[in-house]
């Protein structure tokens, strides 16, 4: 479709290639937005509204993974982001593993291992930290002072599968990584945290549901142990054309990366494992305490598994797709169904107390990690709670946090990506 230039509602300038969603805010990648190929274009926060560089943080590679065999797609070690809590939150552990997309075949793969989402070799050595990551309580308010760290994704299967294609070289390592950084962290003094969250974005959402249940055991039962699953509630939907674009996506990427076996159990006993890596025939089942923050009408999803090239030959959703202003009635009602399918996948989920949730209806992709969705004048809200307030009243329990938007579009806060010919 070509190169395209993105822009948001909310003043805001970033990119949008090769069909894949990318922003990077305060000079910061937000991986949310990345598919298999992005390019990185700076973001001038002086232009639009923030004065405050956010904190830079380094890149330590986990030496003790290679033993482990716990290593990136081209056999590189894997690294994290580490910046220690202060104050109250010297004991408190906020772990974020990075999104970034799937690679579903062995072209694929072999592509995205000479990106940073591939080897830490490309790997930036020091990346901003904001919003859920910032340190400045003004900007975070609950979680500002806690021990941060970014995992970094360089598997391209949500930190789940263990196999390796000796022809390709490739080394599909995602679960062995995932618990090499985990025990790193553990000596690094996790281990006797007081209370910790585990977080992800798109790809890196549906890794922390994946792993909610295995990153509670890590912990006494004491410890108060929760997860956020943020753009992450990737739905099996049928696409305009009739076909199930996501579940070719998800099958391709558990069977080439092995992934079956470090599938929940719960799922698995009953579903193939392809359906088992659908976040939302997994979240009902999590024992534990799981916040999940979705917009209902998510671009990525609409982008590349509802109206997707493959299922829209002539262009019809082309329009649609570069502007929700631009949809037609009935692309509208199709769309509007789509929200429907989400609402119905939270229901049994919203049963329970201890789970929590905010779906907004905007056409956005990942609030958690772009400061002017998670905390800042103007962010979305519904009603009078916005995002980081909603997760805090979760997390330390001040409030039952269970909150859907009304359809769009009523919701008048919402910082839409809207995309527009160069």
């Amino acid at each position: 479709m070509g190169n395209l230039r993105l822009l948001f509602n909310k003043p805001m300038k970033i990119f949008w290639v090769l069909g894949v969603v990318f922003v990077l805010i305060s000079r910061k990648r937000v991986d949310c937005f990345e598919g298999l190929n992005v390019t990185e274009i700076v973001y001038d926060e002086q232009k639009n509204g923030w004065s405050n560089r956010p904190l830079l943080v380094g890149l330590t590679l986990i030496s003790s993974a290679a033993a482990k065999g716990a290593v990136c797609l081209d056999g590189s070690l894997p690294g994290y982001h580490l910046h220690r809590g202060f104050g109250s939150g010297a004991n408190s552990w906020l772990v974020q593993l990075e999104g970034g997309g799937w690679c579903d075949t062995i072209r694929n793969c072999v592509y995205r291992k000479k990106t940073r989402h591939g080897s830490s070799k490309y790997m930036e050595k020091f990346i901003p930290f904001s919003g859920l990551l910032s340190n400045k309580r003004s900007e975070n308010p609950d979680f500002y002072n806690w021990n941060r760290v970014k995992i970094r994704y360089c598997d391209g299967g949500s930190f789940s599968g263990d196999s390796q294609h000796k022809g390709a070289q490739l080394y599909f390592r995602g679960q062995r990584i995932y618990s090499a950084a985990m025990e790193e962290l553990k000596s690094l003094g996790m281990r006797h945290a007081n209370q910790a969250l585990l977080s992800g974005c798109s790809a890196g959402g549906v890794a922390s549901v994946l792993h909610c249940d295995e990153f509670r055991a890590l912990f006494p039962g004491h410890t108060r142990v929760k997860c956020l699953s943020d753009a992450g509630l990737f739905l099996d939907a049928v696409d305009v054309a009739g076909q199930r674009t996501m579940r070719k996506l998800f099958g391709n990427v558990v069977r080439l990366q092995a992934v079956g076996p470090h599938l929940p159990r719960s799922c698995t006993s009953r579903l193939n494992p392809i359906m088992c890596f659908f976040p939302h025939r997994l979240i009902a089942d999590v024992k534990t305490p799981l916040f999940l923050v979705n917009a209902a009408y998510d671009s990525w999803q609409i982008q590349a598994s509802l109206a997707p090239a493959s299922a829209d030959p002539h262009g019809n959703w082309y329009g649609c797709k570069l502007n929700n202003a631009h949809c037609s009635a009935p692309q509208i009602r199709f769309l509007q169904g789509f929200r429907g399918q989400m609402l119905g996948a939270i229901r049994r989920f919203g049963k329970f107390r201890k789970n929590g949730y905010f779906i907004n209806s905007c056409f956005s992709h990942g609030q958690t990690e772009r400061q002017d969705t998670w905390f800042a004048a103007g962010s979305p809200h519904i009603g009078n709670k916005g995002i980081a307030q909603s997760v805090g009243n979760w997390y330390f329990d001040r409030a039952e946090t269970k909150i859907i938007d009304c359809p769009y579009p009523c919701d008048k806060t919402c910082h839409n990506l809207v995309f527009a010919h160069l």
